[in-house]
């Protein structure tokens, strides 16, 4: 594997510690502005917002461009970002500057994922993707953990400005890493790129990632609850328990990359599958502390077995615009961020007990194993139909020219 994939993995660390590092830091960041946690939560809305808009904006503007040179210029704006939000003088300044952080993430990770399956073999495309998400599960072992405990003991501000150095280290990786033969685009106009994007099986594709994500995120945003009031856990085990997802998470990226690229569809359906069985026991695993925290890395790995399918996936789909629906993709997974939060949150609002969330998981999971489905049923269908249309061609091919071809 290049070893340009470090630093498409660096910037990704980064983009996944500001990400979930917000969470940790709500109640430092609510009392020095003298504002509510619930207000104070819209920060985390902003990013994800901002990586809904940034991830096709940014990407459909910058198809001509240089693909190192784009990738080193969102690196930039997530410094920025960063930056102000460290400097911000009141919430409304810190929710600009969130929203600016979140700008440049599904872009990069969409930009880079075309990046990474172009330096490798075709056989070895979905492992450079996983090793690019690499960066952004170790984010929630390390750099999460870190960057909370940095906030705690120095102030939130500092966290920001932590982050911000990360992002300049991943600046100067892709300027030294990524191979300028490498790097160009190939000259597709703004329109070919948004009509690549009507494809029926791109949108099943993202489809998919937003039911699949969807269930991992109605069980893991409300997973502190699960762990203290139905496992039994102290409040301060929770963030070591967390890490555990992160391994889990590591796990399932590189196992995932692994087996798709020896079968791309098959690994997606198994992981959806795994994903559907770990969400339907957590009300059992949850009843002790010993398969709770087991059930913390389960879920971690069959989430993220079929991040690197669902990726390529959409970047097959849309071969004439890779760049631009790679980053839609992860502005599918944001929605299924904040959807699946939604959903697990009317789940625990009905009364239906604390572990209620993971059922509703895996009922989202089953949706997207039914939307996976229908697109092997579409993708079948669209083989036979170009098969069909190729014979007929050949059958057509008048006498005389057969035999001039041979």
């Amino acid at each position: 594997m290049p070893l340009a994939l470090l630093a498409l993995a660096v910037g990704a660390f980064g983009l996944g510690t500001t990400e979930f590092v917000m969470m940790g830091l709500l109640p430092d960041v609510a009392d020095d502005l003298n504002i509510s946690i619930p207000t104070a939560g819209h920060l985390v809305s902003a990013y994800a917002l901002g990586v809904v808009i940034g991830a096709p904006l940014l990407a459909a503007v910058t198809a001509r461009m240089s693909r190192r040179k784009v990738l080193i210029g969102l690196m930039g704006l997530f410094v920025v970002g960063n930056a102000a939000s460290a400097f911000a003088p009141g919430e409304y300044a810190l929710l600009a500057a969130r929203f600016v952080s979140g700008l440049p993430h599904g872009a990069f990770f969409g930009v880079g994922a075309v990046v990474a399956t172009g330096m490798v073999a075709p056989e070895r495309k979905a492992r450079s993707v996983s090793l690019m998400f690499l960066g952004l599960t170790l984010a929630n072992i390390a750099g999460v953990p870190v960057a909370t405990l940095m906030g705690q003991h120095f102030g939130w501000r500092a966290t920001f400005l932590g982050v911000s150095a990360i992002g300049l280290a991943a600046i100067a990786s892709l300027a030294l890493l990524i191979p300028h033969d490498h790097a160009h685009a190939p000259a597709v106009g703004l329109r070919r790129e948004l009509v690549a994007l009507k494809s029926v099986p791109v949108w099943l594709a993202l489809g998919t990632t937003v039911a699949g994500f969807g269930a991992l995120f109605a069980a893991y945003s409300y997973i502190t609850p699960m762990l203290t009031d139905s496992a039994g856990y102290a409040d301060s085990s929770v963030t070591l328990l967390l890490a555990l997802f992160g391994v889990g998470a590591t796990a399932g990226n590189l196992l995932g990359g692994r087996l798709a690229d020896h079968s791309l569809r098959g690994t997606l359906f198994g992981g959806l599958t795994s994903l559907v069985a770990v969400l339907a026991l957590f009300p059992v695993l949850m009843s002790a502390q010993w398969s709770a925290a087991v059930a913390v890395v389960l879920l971690g790995t069959a989430a993220f077995v079929t991040g690197s399918p669902l990726q390529l996936m959409v970047m097959e789909k849309a071969s004439a615009a890779p760049s631009l629906a790679s980053s839609a993709n992860q502005a599918a997974f944001n929605l299924a961020n904040a959807g699946g939060a939604w959903i697990g949150g009317l789940a625990l609002a009905a009364g239906l007990g604390v572990t209620s969330p993971a059922v509703t998981g895996a009922g989202l999971a089953v949706l997207g194993l039914g939307v996976a489905g229908v697109a092997a049923v579409v993708d079948r269908r669209h083989v036979g139909t170009r098969s069909g249309r190729e014979r007929l061609v050949a059958s057509h091919v008048p006498e005389h020219a057969e035999a001039v071809r041979h």
